[in-house]
C-alpha cells in the first residue's frame, strides 16, 4: 500500500475510531434485530484514548518524516533513519502483549470457552473480509498486487488500538482487553495462512504483460 493510502487510513481510523464502540454495540444490532448492549463509557473517555495511543503516533510520524526529508532528503530517511526506529514499533507491540498475557494469563487458562466465542466470530471475520475484498477486486479489474492489498487491508484489524482503548477505558484484566488480547492471537495466523492462499490464488488473475511489467527507458518513476 502506498504511503498516501495508509496515511488516510490512519487519519480515517483516527476520527471513526471513537464512533465504531457506539455503532456496533447500540444501533447495529437494532438493525440485524438482535439484543441491544448500552456501552457503559462516556464518549469522550474513548475519543480521548484514540487521539493518545493513536493521534500522538500519527503526529510524531508525520512530523518525523516531514522534518527528516526536509532536512537530510527522502534518501536519507528512508534508508537510514527508518531502519533504526522502525523495529522500535515491533519491541513496544510485543512487550504490550507479553505483559496483556501476563495479566490475562489466568483468564486465558480458566476460560477457554470465552476465548472460543472471541475466537470463532474472528475467523469467519477474517475469511469473509479477505475472500470478498479479494473477489471485489478482481471483479472490478484491478490487478494481483491491487486486489491482494485491499483484502489484506479489508481483513486487518487495528487490534493495538483496540487493547489500549480497552485498558483505558475498562481496564488492563477486563473481559474487553481479554478480547483485544485473543484478536492478535488470531489475526497472525490466519493472516499468514491467507498470504499461501494470496499466493495460490495469483494465477487466477491476468498476467500482466512484458510492456507493462517492464517500464520504458526514460518513463518517470512513480
Amino acid at each position: 500500500m502506498s504511503r498516501c493510502g495508509y496515511r488516510m487510513s490512519t487519519e480515517r481510523s483516527s476520527g471513526l475510531s471513537s464512533k465504531r464502540p457506539c455503532l456496533t454495540l447500540s444501533v447495529l444490532p437494532g438493525w440485524l434485530g438482535l439484543e441491544i448492549i448500552g456501552l457503559h463509557a462516556p464518549v469522550w473517555e474513548i475519543a480521548r484514548s484514540v487521539l493518545i495511543f493513536l493521534g500522538i503516533p500519527l503526529a510524531a510520524g508525520f512530523l518525523t518524516r516531514r522534518l527528516g526529508e526536509k532536512v537530510r532528503g527522502r534518501a536519507w530517511y528512508e534508508t537510514k533513519l527508518m531502519p533504526r526506529i522502525g523495529p522500535f514499533a515491533l519491541w513496544g507491540l510485543l512487550f504490550t502483549i507479553v505483559v496483556l498475557f501476563a495479566l490475562q494469563g489466568d483468564a486465558i487458562t480458566s476460560r477457554p470457552f470465552d476465548v472460543a466465542r472471541i475466537a470463532l466470530p474472528l475467523l469467519v471475520y477474517f475469511a469473509v473480509m479477505w475472500a470478498g475484498s479479494m473477489a471485489l477486486g478482481k471483479a472490478v479489474g484491478l490487478d494481483y498486487p491491487r486486489a491482494t492489498t485491499l483484502a489484506f487491508t479489508a481483513a486487518g484489524n487495528n487490534f493495538e488500538l483496540a487493547i489500549a482503548v480497552a485498558i483505558a477505558t475498562f481496564g488492563a484484566t477486563s473481559g474487553q482487553a481479554l478480547a483485544g488480547v485473543v484478536g492478535p492471537l488470531i489475526e497472525v495466523p490466519v493472516l499468514i495462512g491467507l498470504v499461501y492462499v494470496a499466493l495460490a490464488a495469483r494465477r487466477r488473475f491476468p498476467r500482466p504483460s512484458a510492456a507493462a511489467a517492464v517500464p520504458q527507458e526514460g518513463s518517470a518513476r512513480v
